[in-house]
């Protein structure tokens, strides 16, 4: 892709190597990134991130839940992460003390995901995938994977 577009997926992580952060950068849908950090169940794209576009706080990209799906129950680390449901009614599952609180979600639903919060994503729908767009408060995405609803 031109570099007038504004997309770099060759640029490492590394400050000094990020593009310059002195104009507006561009990723167009088709240009998405899939080496982001993924969790069972779930395809992660990266579209606005220090790689692509040089950010030096936030992470910007989407999520696919295929139809049926759980994903693995995971957490983010230290970024906050802001969820609008494009598409699908996805769940968000974690733990409020002992219970399971199972969070169900319409198109246009926001969800908010605090640091370290042990959660997973459901996608019920037997047919249908659910389209999410995900904001983290970090420049790349964090996910740890983990073997329970619980913080280790």
């Amino acid at each position: 892709m031109p570099e007038s577009d504004g997309f770099h997926p060759d640029f490492p992580n590394d400050a000094a190597q990020r593009p310059p952060r002195n104009r507006v950068r561009h990723v167009k849908s088709t240009d998405l990134d899939a080496t982001t950090a993924q969790t069972d169940g779930m395809q992660r794209f990266a579209a606005l991130s220090g790689a692509t576009v040089g950010s030096e706080k936030l992470w910007m990209g989407e999520t696919i839940a295929a139809p049926g799906m759980s994903s693995a129950n995971h957490h983010h680390g230290e970024s906050e992460t802001m969820i609008f449901v494009r598409s699908g009614h996805p769940e968000f599952v974690f733990l409020d003390g002992d219970d399971e609180v199972r969070v169900r979600t319409d198109p246009g639903d926001y969800v908010f995901v605090p640091p370290h919060l042990p959660h997973r994503e459901e996608n019920p729908d037997p047919t249908t995938p659910a389209e999410l767009v995900i904001a983290r408060s970090s420049q790349e995405a964090i996910v740890v994977n983990l073997p329970a609803l619980y913080a280790l």
